[in-house]
């Protein structure tokens, strides 16, 4: 009897072990879930669906563009040295020369159609992803005039 019986209490012992590690396991939250992203974060985020519907066709998923024809955001001079030229660009469009990177191009970019908040995500986007600067926020967006 006692041969059964240590056998038997090692087998409940040991699934009631397991059921609280599989509930811990389930009801735990991963850590990303647990982090608060900022709002330049939020914004790039929403700025890489702008990128990806819009953007890719030209300056390609990597940002490179396309030699001799569009330019390349990855990097671009052009985006962190002439932001207020970036931003129009983006928000009215772009017809006629410019220098990007040392690299002249004269192409024309049709508007988008995109409200403020998109033009800043987007900028945010390409900024924050291939280059360096400071938030782009929709106050400096709507300041931009045609």
């Amino acid at each position: 009897m006692k041969k059964l019986l240590i056998p038997a209490l090692l087998i409940i012992v040991a699934c009631g072990g397991k059921e609280k590690k599989e509930k811990f396991t389930i009801n735990r939250k991963s850590d990303t879930e647990n982090v608060q992203k900022t709002p330049l974060q939020q914004s790039a985020e929403r700025g890489k669906e702008v990128y990806s519907e819009l953007c890719v066709t030209c300056h390609m998923a990597n940002g490179k563009g396309v030699p001799g024809a569009f330019p390349p955001l990855n990097p671009s001079d052009w985006l962190t040295e002439k932001r207020t030229e970036s931003i129009h660009a983006v928000k009215y469009g772009l017809k006629g020369k410019i220098v990007v990177n040392g690299q002249e191009y004269n192409n024309v970019m049709l508007p988008l159609g995109l409200d403020d908040e998109e033009v800043a995500d987007v900028m945010n986007y390409t900024i924050q992803t291939w280059n360096e600067g400071e938030m782009v926020t929709v106050e400096e967006v709507k300041a931009v005039k045609k």
